[in-house]
């Protein structure tokens, strides 16, 4: 009996340490943090993505909220597994598909055997009937709409939540790359830190997420810089809730050490890069893409030192399931893009 294609339903997903995007029919129906809310008794899932997000660092001791994905890659696969699991059914509305799924995962470039083991347990866990694999990079760079076929040097900055991927690419392969363990978590804890110890605040993941989204910059002389923004936290020393206000200066420095420290990786990458791509780069300049593609002035910091054009992608959060959602299309012209 001949399968109909309309049998087969095609999903993309972006396990992204901090939010998880899955398209189904060129259609993004999940587009939410990457967390789950569990009973801690028996395990049971009380709730998934923003749902999960609001409980976050406000449970009691019968509720625990869940990362599953540590820095780019699955951390506790059960509970990727529930995520996943979750995330489809409430986009679906209903427990069951008809049809087989066929998968499209992306994954960090740096990832081991062993990660992409549980990739493979959690996506069979969901029902996953034919599952292939694509690393973000190469897939930001498609959405990006970069011909990564030609034997054309394009160097590509992926700043995640959990990692950050520096690579150049050409012939649809990565000829260099830096993976570093600074991206949007590392950004968060600086910031946290850094209000312990200059305002004697202690304030949560939550609150620090809001200030690099909404006051985040690594540049002091910005055209339209944000305004100050009011924050509360626990004043340490009295224990009593206390407001701050909070510039794009002081984020420039909470955010200092981890923007060298990516600097430092794209310009590793670019001294350990052929030549030839390397006179290709300079003609094409660095894209940058990932939330981390947000920061202010971040593109106007990598171009002064690196004196080579930057370009920030159109939908930087966009750019790897748009990569992903153009190889599903086409999968068989584009396997050559694909892992085995």
């Amino acid at each position: 009996m001949k399968i109909s294609k309309y049998l087969v339903q095609d999903y993309g997903v972006d396990l992204g340490t901090a939010n998880t995007i899955i398209t189904h029919q060129d259609t993004i129906i999940v587009n939410e943090p990457s967390i789950i809310a569990v009973d801690n008794q028996n395990r049971k899932l009380l709730a998934v993505g923003k749902e999960a997000m609001d409980m976050h660092e406000k449970t009691h001791e019968h509720i625990k909220t869940i990362k599953p994905l540590k820095d780019g890659v699955i951390a506790d696969y059960y509970a990727t597994e529930q995520m996943i699991r979750g995330f489809l059914q409430k986009a679906i509305h209903q427990k069951f598909f008809l049809g087989r799924k066929r998968f499209l995962i992306c994954i960090p470039y740096a990832t081991t055997e062993v990660e992409k083991r549980a990739v493979r347990d959690s996506a069979q866990g969901v029902g996953a009937s034919e599952l292939y694999m694509i690393h973000e990079p190469i897939a930001a760079a498609v959405g990006m709409g970069l011909d990564v076929t030609q034997a054309e040097g394009k160097m590509v900055v992926d700043i995640g939540g959990g990692t950050t991927e520096i690579v150049i690419l050409s012939l649809s392969g990565i000829v260099c790359s830096q993976s570093l363990r600074v991206a949007g978590n590392t950004f968060d804890t600086d910031i946290i830190d850094y209000v312990r110890r200059n305002y004697n605040l202690l304030i949560g993941e939550r609150t620090a997420e809001k200030i690099k989204i909404e006051a985040g910059a690594v540049l002091d002389d910005l055209d339209n810089p944000p305004p100050p923004l009011k924050i509360v936290g626990r004043d340490l020393m009295t224990g009593i809730p206390k407001a701050v206000s909070i510039t794009h200066h002081d984020v420039v420095n909470m955010l200092d050490k981890s923007i060298s420290k990516i600097i430092e990786g794209i310009l590793h990458t670019l001294e350990v890069c052929p030549p030839e791509l390397a006179a290709d780069v300079y003609d094409y300049g660095i894209y940058l893409t990932g939330g981390g593609a947000y920061l202010r002035g971040l593109d106007k910091r990598i171009s002064r030192i690196t004196k080579l054009k930057v370009k920030i992608a159109p939908e930087p959060l966009l750019s790897v399931m748009k990569g992903v959602d153009i190889c599903l299309k086409n999968l068989d012209k584009n396997k050559h893009l694909l892992l085995n």
